[in-house]
């Protein structure tokens, strides 16, 4: 079997990955959904009423953060699994019954986005840590690779299937649809070989959030790749809202709004495989990415046509996915074993985090004065986040001149922290759609507990 594809001859991974494809899939296809139910039927066109949904969706991972991680590292992942996506396809089939019968209101729609949002704060730390359950170290890389091209394959498929099945059926049936495909990954788990699942010894260390806080802030370089990623994920990452409201100004209906969802996938599957093939994460990567961003942003807002603004989701996709990954990888690299699970949880909770605070913004922005100023707010928000990772870059005494070009300048590749192996609980493979970034051959692990230089840089 080809290196690329060796996770698959685990038998319990090969069941997995299908599972997860077809419930990911779904997932794209309700979300889809649910954001053209509240912009097209329980609202006239009003962007800020699915900021607010977003907003309650997304609010319980951060709330909840010192509570799901510890739920996913104590309790059996399997089973908490088979828990979490019972309740979501339950909560899936009452939406579908709800809106079928024409009962679905505004007030009642924020209450199943809140549910849907506490369901998913204990469904993906548990779905994201579950891989290194199914095969052994030296595959869990490859795994988690594997995962994050079926998260972006998903996201390809899901948005434009329920584009059109909204325009065909309607949009209850979508949510139907998305019930059925938790059946696939309840039945991946149920026929898994409970024995040939991995046994992992708990870390000591310690064992409070708030040592994760205590960490970042002496953490100069994670501080700043923190705030860029919360600027990113509260500003810049509401595609429901800046894709929906931009196929309406264009004419378009449910089947063009779900396929600008999967051009934002196409970039984005790009952008994550070919961070695969870096050695290692670099901020310089992060600070380049949102810079992107920024210009891809910018593109946008000045798109003419409908297809030139499809165009300019490749890139967007591209360029977002690029920064994540590349600031997740950093995150888990370089961070103490001891403490990486809390500080990857409180990662997790300030990506996820800004879009409470941002979704309500930007979607009464889009409806006040037009998608093309929200996205414009997008912009100068990347903007932003590129002028922090430049400042810090800058003060940290790591630019230099050229020892023998005189215009060319040169940046310190020197890194006082020691890059770690990354443990395979502890990488995320849907939130983000990441990738994990593999370390340079040679690199040795240090022993736990060791200590840790206070000044870090990439």
């Amino acid at each position: 079997m080809s290196a690329m594809f060796r996770s698959f001859s685990v038998f319990n991974y090969r069941v997995w990955f299908i599972g997860a494809l077809v419930s990911n899939i779904g997932a794209w296809m309700q979300a889809t959904a649910q954001n053209w139910v509240v912009l097209t039927q329980l609202t006239d066109n009003d962007a800020a009423a699915m900021g607010v949904t977003m907003a309650l969706q997304f609010a319980p991972p951060l709330l909840l953060v010192s509570v799901t991680g510890w739920v996913a590292d104590r309790f059996d992942r399997r089973k908490l699994i088979m828990c979490t996506q019972s309740a979501l396809l339950a909560l899936a089939l009452s939406l579908g019954i709800l809106i079928l019968t024409g009962v679905m209101t505004l007030p009642l729609m924020y209450g199943f986005a809140l549910a849907l949002g506490v369901v998913t704060a204990f469904d993906n730390p548990a779905r994201q840590t579950f891989v290194s359950d199914l095969v052994e170290k030296e595959n869990a890389s490859n795994a988690v690779a594997l995962n994050a091209a079926s998260f972006n394959t998903a996201r390809l498929i899901g948005p434009a299937v329920a584009g059109v099945m909204i325009v065909v059926v309607g949009t209850g049936w979508v949510f139907l649809v998305n019930a059925v495909t938790f059946l696939a990954m309840l039945a991946a788990l149920l026929i898994m070989r409970p024995h040939e699942l991995v046994v992992h010894h708990r870390r000591g260390g310690p064992a409070r959030l708030a040592d994760g806080f205590r960490y970042v802030a002496k953490r100069p370089d994670l501080v700043v790749t923190f705030s860029m990623v919360f600027l990113l994920g509260a500003f810049g990452m509401n595609f429901p809202i800046f894709a929906s409201t931009m196929a309406l100004e264009f004419g378009r209906g449910a089947d063009g709004f779900g396929l600008l969802s999967s051009f934002v996938a196409i970039g984005s599957l790009a952008g994550a495989l070919l961070a695969a093939r870096r050695e290692r994460a670099r901020m310089r990567v992060v600070i380049l990415g949102s810079g992107g961003f920024a210009v891809a942003s910018t593109l946008s807002v000045l798109a003419p046509s409908y297809g030139a603004y499809a165009a300019t989701l490749v890139l967007t996709g591209f360029c977002v996915v690029t920064t994540l990954t590349t600031a997740n990888g950093y995150v888990q690299t370089t961070t103490d074993p001891a403490l990486r699970g809390r500080v990857l949880a409180l990662y997790m909770a300030i990506l996820l985090g800004g879009t409470p605070v941002g979704a309500p913004i930007v979607g009464w922005v889009a409806s006040e004065f037009g998608p093309r100023v929200a996205i414009g707010l997008a912009a100068v928000a990347a903007v932003a986040a590129c002028g922090i990772g430049v400042a810090w870059t800058l003060s940290s005494g790591r630019v230099h001149r050229h020892e023998t070009k005189r215009f060319r300048l040169t940046l310190d590749e020197t890194r006082p922290v020691t890059v770690v192996t990354p443990e395979p609980e502890d990488f995320s493979d849907e939130v983000a759609g990441t990738t994990p970034i593999p370390l340079a051959t040679g690199e040795r692990a240090p022993r736990p507990g060791a200590h840790r230089p206070a000044s870090h840089h990439p």
